[in-house]
């Protein structure tokens, strides 16, 4: 059931109030049409029941011998009227029939006062006379070539004499007035706009909160939601950018923490390289020379990890094929083999360095696990696609996702020679989603891992700068009230 109701919020909330307006609208439209009937039924049975009334109050006033000769000249082709021959029964109806029945005989007994009982009925009956054109909406339409559906009323004079009457009720037609349903079209159409109106104007702050939320994921200096609105969406929209500012904040707090540390871990690293130099013993001091490059290898990746985040470098157009031909240029340089495939013809805008780390640290990693790299180039109307391959063991399906995790190793021994500091896949995809791109890792059919970088041809708006400028500008704003 529920996969039959629409996804969004939009169309759920479109479907409730469209359903709900059409049911409303359609018991409206059956009860008032049933009223119309109702009173339509009353006006054309009227002028009946006005002749059935004069008839007995007329027959009352004569004599009985003098009855039969004015009930010959009173028969019309819509009244018959017969004395003395009570019917023997009477016939059955149907719901519709005794409530029509009822209310005829309501109108007699208003226009009689008090008077010996009435009985009606409604039902089908032969009638000699085809000639009258039948006007009635309720009555007309159960018309048959022999028979024809009428009042039959029988009661009795204050003589006690019984008489009946068969009456076919006449009056003008009513069809159904092309006016009302069209005025009623018209209501529908302008209570579904509005109705379509108003739903958008609720979803749309939703949709707007949505996609803030997924651009903050790729970018935390994303441009902070406008607080303007109903008061519940400025609410939340302050919220989210309360929430926004403390996070960027914190992240560049961490990465100035981190830089510190990193500045003033250069200064014992050097004192400890010099003093290591001194050491007489070549094979502790060559020890000493490698841990101390270890170090310094760590802090300086765990810094590009962090400035993946958050770097301030200007947006500039880059010759792509340039920048990946001087990596190749360095690859042969140390005796590795990389293959280009390709070719991008305008210049992409992109933050230079880190867009060139990106790439040296997915080079690198298919160097170093696949021997080789071969490295293709789709450049697409929407989208420029960087594909890199290599001829390794390619990476378990439950580790594809793993392996971004910032220090997250594949190779399980603690050697930075065979297995890295477990930063450069993580730093290639932070720059990826800082330049409103993805990195995606999938094994190739024929052995060996695919790196996949997908980049929008247009560079995300607004520097960090701008960014947390605002923000922080909103925020004043706010504290100031």
């Amino acid at each position: 059931m529920m996969q039959l109701l629409p996804q969004s919020l939009f169309s759920r909330m479109v479907l409730i109030l469209l359903g709900g307006l059409i049911l409303v609208q359609s018991i409206s439209v059956v009860f008032h049409f049933r009223e119309r009937d109702r009173l339509l039924f009353r006006s054309i049975s009227m002028e009946s029941a006005q002749r059935i009334s004069d008839t007995l109050r007329l027959l009352n006033s004569l004599a009985p011998a003098d009855r039969h000769k004015f009930v010959a000249t009173l028969n019309s082709p819509t009244l018959r009227i017969s004395l003395d021959a009570p019917r023997s029964s009477l016939p059955r109806q149907n719901l519709d029939s005794a409530n029509q029945a009822a209310s005829f005989g309501m109108l007699l007994r208003d226009l009689l006062g008090e008077y010996p009982p009435i009985t009606v009925t409604v039902s089908e009956m032969e009638w000699p006379e085809r000639q009258h054109e039948v006007n009635s909406p309720h009555l007309a339409s159960s018309i048959h070539p022999q028979k024809i559906t009428a009042f039959a009323v029988e009661t009795r004079l204050l003589d006690g004499s019984t008489v009946s009457f068969d009456a076919l009720p006449t009056g003008p037609a009513f069809p159904m007035p092309p006016r009302p349903l069209f005025n009623l079209l018209i209501l529908l159409a302008a209570v579904i706009v509005l109705s379509l109106l108003a739903v958008r104007l609720a979803t749309r702050p939703l949709n707007t909160l949505a996609s803030a939320a997924e651009k903050l994921g790729n970018d935390i200096n994303s441009p902070p939601l406008l607080e303007t609105g109903p008061t519940e969406v400025r609410r939340a929209a302050h919220a989210f950018n309360t929430m926004q500012s403390r996070l960027a904040n914190y992240i560049q707090e961490r990465t100035r923490i981190l830089a510190a540390m990193s500045h003033d871990l250069k200064t014992p690293i050097t004192r400890l390289r010099l003093r290591a130099e001194l050491l007489e013993d070549d094979d502790l001091r060559a020890k000493f020379t490698k841990d101390l490059e270890e170090m310094e290898s760590l802090v300086a990746a765990t810094l590009d990890f962090m400035r993946g985040v958050d770097n301030p470098e200007t947006v500039q157009p880059v010759d792509i094929m340039a920048l990946l031909e001087s990596l190749q240029a360095d690859a042969a340089e140390i005796g590795h083999e990389v293959r280009l495939q390709g070719i991008v013809a305008q210049p992409y805008p992109c933050k230079p360095t880190a867009l060139k780390r990106c790439l040296s640290n997915l080079i690198d990693n298919a160097i170093k696990y696949g021997k080789s790299a071969t490295v293709i180039v789709n450049d697409g109307d929407k989208q420029l696609q960087i594909h890199i391959l290599d001829h390794g063991q390619g990476i378990p399906e439950a580790e594809l996702e793993r392996v971004f995790e910032p220090f997250y190793r594949l190779e399980n021994s603690r050697s930075r020679d065979t297995g890295g500091t477990g930063l450069g896949l993580g730093i290639a995809r932070n720059i990826a989603q800082m330049h409103g791109g993805e990195l995606v890792l999938k094994n190739q059919a024929g052995g060996g891992l695919e790196v996949i970088l997908a980049l929008p041809k247009s560079f995300p708006r607004g520097s960090m700068a701008t960014k947390i400028g605002a923000a922080s500008n909103i925020q004043a704003k706010k504290a100031k009230m």
